[in-house]
């Protein structure tokens, strides 16, 4: 290697964290457009996925690597850009705590000799290898030493071939076969370790995690409950809670516009569960369900015109036909906080539901919302009568059919009756059968 020159896959030159900087924003940040991640198309040879870098950020210059015992002490906790010293490091934690057996990677990548090292010391060791989230580049030859090696569904491993920058910064390209050997030995397939190097440096090789296993990279995908959450492993602090939280649930920041403080204690919860071991499924549900309950209790009062539109919205919802409209109905039987806040909303549902919202909770700023027996004279007796028209009870036995029956009934009314036979289908009453509590500090200061 030239004097001052270092060899790296990706993670040293500067077009590396422009990529793991667009993971990152795709991954965990709720005011990152998710459409940032780099331009992808078809590896030529059919292996997996192609990620250009066309806009590079320049590299600051990095922190250390983050290493830390995770918090039951069986695992640790590796992430960021692999900079000298981290192995190292990685090996002064493994000597004073026997009882690790697992290692989870979160990395952009950084310098081969560094994730080379970081890979011996998993061999020697016998630990498990486990990607979260993302491993990219020279990340990649610390995760295929592990005993086992396991990826979350939507983990992302990225490949490329290597270089070295020279004294100016400039990327040289370098021979593989080192690189190339140590896949092989791995028991990763030939055709792939093939492709993996023939991709430039300024590129990645981004496979579907079932190509992974296929191909020997990975030895199987581990359910979100399986392991201690690893989402906040480079940075666990409130802010970072908040923006995890947010990207769970981005509606969150309509509520807490309209009602200040919302947030802040389902961070906190979310915060002490890492802190504690908590499975990230565990975690991602209970913010689902606090984030229902203040995105219902925003909306409850709101004013008919308002409550139509939201009907029109849980209506539209559970007549699109996709393969999970099965779980869109059973968030709409649970109510309307629970169909905003349900998974993988696209843009056009995020904008409705923020206007939604947004309008709620300006009014009831404004004013006091009328109370819901007011568009109907204060007329119990018709209150009723329209309910059983729109077939509101009970809401939680119903199947799809009859949510969209129920759902249409209702909003064929004039937009007062409307709104009363919406309220208990969009605000059913809790359930019976009893719940698991979540811990204090889910609950407002």
């Amino acid at each position: 290697m030239a004097a001052g020159s270092r060899r790296a896959v990706r993670g040293a030159a500067c077009a590396s964290i422009g990529l793991a900087g667009a993971l990152i924003a795709g991954f965990l940040f709720p005011g990152q457009d998710r459409q940032a991640v780099p331009r992808v198309a078809l590896d030529p040879a059919g292996i997996g996925l192609i990620a250009r870098v066309d806009d590079p950020i320049a590299a600051p210059e990095g922190a250390p690597t983050r290493i830390l015992l995770g918090p039951e002490g069986r695992d640790i906790r590796l992430s960021g850009e692999l900079t000298e010293g981290a192995a190292e490091r990685l090996a002064r934690l493994l000597d004073a705590h026997r009882r690790v057996e697992r290692i989870h990677l979160t990395s952009e990548g950084g310098l081969v000799d560094e994730g080379a090292a970081i890979g011996a010391l998993i061999a020697e060791r016998g630990l498990v290898t486990y990607v979260p989230d993302y491993c990219v580049s020279a990340c990649t030859l610390a995760f295929v030493r592990g005993r086992e090696r396991l990826v979350r569904a939507d983990a992302r491993l990225g490949f490329h071939a290597p270089y070295e920058t020279d004294p100016a910064g400039l990327e040289i390209a370098v021979d593989s076969a080192p690189e190339r050997a140590a896949y092989l030995a791995a028991g990763i397939r030939a055709d792939f370790v093939d492709a993996a190097l023939r991709v430039r440096p300024d590129d990645l090789m981004i496979p579907d995690t079932g190509t992974l296993v296929q191909a020997g990279v990975a030895s199987g995908i581990a359910d979100a409950d399986r392991f201690p959450d690893s989402t906040l492993d480079d940075g666990a602090d409130p802010e970072r809670a908040r923006a995890v939280v947010l990207h769970d649930v981005p509606l969150l920041d309509a509520v807490e516009a309209g009602a200040p403080g919302t947030i802040a204690p389902i961070a906190a919860w979310y915060l002490d569960g890492y802190q504690r071991g908590r499975p990230e499924g565990q975690a991602v549900e209970g913010v689902r369900r606090m984030a229902a309950q203040a995105v219902g209790r925003s909306l409850a009062d709101a004013d008919p015109e308002t409550l139509v539109e939201l009907g029109r919205t849980t209506l539209q919802a559970i007549r699109r036909s996709s393969p999970g409209r099965a779980g869109i109905c059973a968030a709409a039987r649970e109510g309307a906080g629970a169909v905003l806040t349900r998974p993988r909303l696209d843009r056009t549902q995020l904008a409705a539901g923020r206007a939604i919202l947004t309008r709620a909770l300006g009014l009831r700023a404004a004013e006091e919302a009328p109370a819901p027996d007011a568009a109907l004279g204060g007329d119990p007796a018709r209150r009723d009568t329209l309910e059983a028209a729109a077939g509101s009870a009970p809401i939680r036995g119903r199947g799809c059919s009859g949510l969209r029956k129920a759902f249409a009934a209702a909003l064929s009314r004039p937009t007062g009756e409307a709104a009363q036979a919406l309220h208990p289908l969009l605000f059913p009453a809790a359930p019976t059968r009893p719940r698991p509590a979540l811990e204090a500090s889910a609950l407002p200061p």
